[in-house]
């Protein structure tokens, strides 16, 4: 049994690490040719087309998601279906982006003519740079590879991984020279967490100051608990008595305490206050308050609201609050 699975996690690390190879090679062969693919999307009045089938289908519908989602307009075309009405998506000048691992893929072949008379100026991304897919492009992308990861070396693996790297490195690019912004995307991004997290202000979602257990340093844990239950935000914080910040009190410190058979309710709550606790403002963007509570060694759950140099506090941030959808996001 011990066997079989250091045998299952060698075939992960082998496959996983021969793929990051291909794309390093891959990434090394980058050259004038990639230059003017950007600059051709780049420069473009219209949308840009991605078409492929198969394997190479699905990579082209997802960087067509991947084209708009950074200011692109994009669509995908199924190579077969274009013959039988979906070229109507073309207007005259829409470069296209084609995708095939073997560069002879028949359906895709049959429309490079079709391309032409439409004036829409050919990138193809292809696995083999002497193939008639490649020569009837206007510009060729090599994203041929050694051989595939997969045990046979026959599943569209390493090739689909580098097919997919070299699409998105070219709308990576494209949106940097282009300037795209957070904002920009933002804007293309507005519903689930990740909209959440570009257009949502941390005064959005907090838990307003009257929800709050606020303290002063000189009570005793007795009266913090009961304030704590009359407001279940997982915290109190503690302030002077101009309502400034000077620590917080976190459910799990009461526990710890507790485990620790420590006498409580005598205990004055600045003996046992985090100083000059983590704190964000109001007008921070949810990601940035989700990056300061995730991206520690140990989380932070809950996180005060300030304003001021004074650090007046105006509210709890709770990472629950973070996550929980408004009315706005259903």
């Amino acid at each position: 049994m011990e066997n079989k699975a250091s045998h299952i996690l060698q075939t992960g690390q082998r496959v996983m690490r021969f793929e990051a190879d291909a794309v390093n090679s891959v990434a090394d062969r980058l050259d004038e040719e990639f230059i003017r693919a950007v600059n051709l999307i780049a420069e473009a009045g219209s949308k840009l087309v991605l078409c492929g089938v198969g394997k190479s289908g699905h990579i082209a519908r997802k960087l067509a998601a991947t084209f708009s989602s950074c200011g692109v307009p994009a669509v995908f075309l199924h190579a077969a279906e274009a013959i039988h009405g979906d070229l109507g998506v073309f207007q005259p000048g829409d470069p296209t982006l084609v995708f095939s691992k073997s560069g002879s893929t028949q359906e895709v072949v049959r429309l490079l003519p079709v391309f032409k008379k439409m004036h829409s100026p050919v990138i193809a991304i292809v696995g083999n740079i002497d193939s008639p897919v490649a020569e009837d492009a206007d510009i060729v992308l090599d994203a041929s590879v050694q051989r595939e990861a997969d045990p046979l070396g026959l599943m569209p693996t390493a090739s689909s991984t580098v097919m997919l790297a070299l699409g998105d490195a070219l709308a990576s690019t494209v949106a940097e020279i282009r300037g795209f912004t957070r904002e920009e995307f933002a804007n293309y991004h507005p519903g689930g967490q990740l909209g959440r997290n570009l257009l949502l202000s941390v005064e959005a979602v907090m838990q307003p100051l009257e929800k709050v257990a606020c303290v002063q340093p000189g009570e005793n844990l007795r009266e913090v608990v009961i304030s704590m239950t009359r407001s279940p935000l997982g915290a109190a914080c503690v302030v002077n008595r101009e309502g400034h910040l000077l620590g917080i009190l976190t459910d799990g410190d009461i526990r710890r305490l507790l485990a620790a058979e420590v006498n409580i309710l005598q205990q004055k709550v600045e003996q046992w206050m985090t100083r000059s606790p983590i704190y964000i403002t109001p007008e921070r963007l949810l990601g940035d308050a989700l990056r300061v509570m995730e991206e520690r060694t140990s989380q932070i759950s809950v996180l005060p609201v300030v304003r001021g140099e004074r650090l007046q506090v105006v509210g709890l941030l709770r990472l629950h609050d973070a996550y929980q959808p408004t009315v706005a996001d259903k």
